[in-house]
């Protein structure tokens, strides 16, 4: 997919393997119409081209040990970047990735300076956490502006292939929109994690205290897999 200002976007070796069809198909085709156009409304579009596939691009294929599943990018400057839940330094932390961090320091007895050294969780997805949003792009302070336009059927289809071709997975969902995605995904091939969003709204509803890093590591190791550094 390109658009008036980018290159071709290279995807990792795995990835285009099992979606280089995808960008052929007349949704994708749809979906770039719809991009161009906006941007040549002047659209401000969040992130930047070059990091729409930024969550791809970090965690091959067959890289990928836990996907978390978010809904679309941040919609502020400088902070999307292409990986759900996370935003470059030295951005601050929105509410909802300082709320993971303080679960993160509950469930792992960490001490709170995560958000002070480092936003970024591109760590994360170095080491197989597959940080992805539904939707991948979305317009300067319009949240779900892009919603309904085609990433959704994108990324539900690396969702079912990491369910079929994949096993003993981590499948993180945070609120109702992201479990809404748990239909795609086997529960006797993979660990699904369920709670509530780390949003301020719901937080204290569920997400405190759901313990989903070392969750998630113990499933890891139970089927002979390194598990992760969450220490960002």
């Amino acid at each position: 997919m390109t658009t008036p200002q980018s290159p071709q976007i290279q995807l990792p070796p795995g990835w285009l393997l099992v979606l280089q069809e995808q960008f052929s198909m007349p949704y994708m085709q749809q979906l770039k119409a719809f991009l161009v156009q906006r941007k040549k409304q002047g659209a401000i579009i969040f992130p930047p081209s070059s990091q729409w596939f930024n969550a791809l691009n970090l965690t091959d294929f067959n890289d990928v040990k836990v996907v978390i599943l978010g809904q679309d990018p941040y919609h502020g400057a400088g902070q999307a970047h292409g990986l759900s839940f996370s935003v470059q330094s030295p951005t601050l932390p929105p509410p909802s990735l300082n709320n993971i961090f303080k679960e993160l320091q509950n469930d792992l007895e960490l001490p709170l300076n995560a958000p002070k050294q480092n936003t970024d969780l591109s760590r994360w997805a170095k080491q197989g956490v597959l940080l992805l949003n539904s939707v991948l792009t979305v317009e300067q302070s319009q949240p779900a502006s892009h919603a309904n336009q085609g990433w959704e059927k994108f990324t539900d289809e690396i969702i079912h292939l990491l369910n079929q071709k994949r096993e003993h997975l981590v499948f993180i969902l945070w609120g109702s929109y992201a479990q809404k995605k748990g239909n795609l995904i086997d529960p006797k091939r993979h660990l699904i994690i369920r709670s509530a969003h780390p949003s301020p709204l719901s937080s204290h509803r569920g997400f405190f205290g759901s313990k989903p890093f070392s969750r998630t590591n113990h499933y890891l190791s139970q089927h002979q897999q390194t598990i992760i550094d969450w220490t960002v």
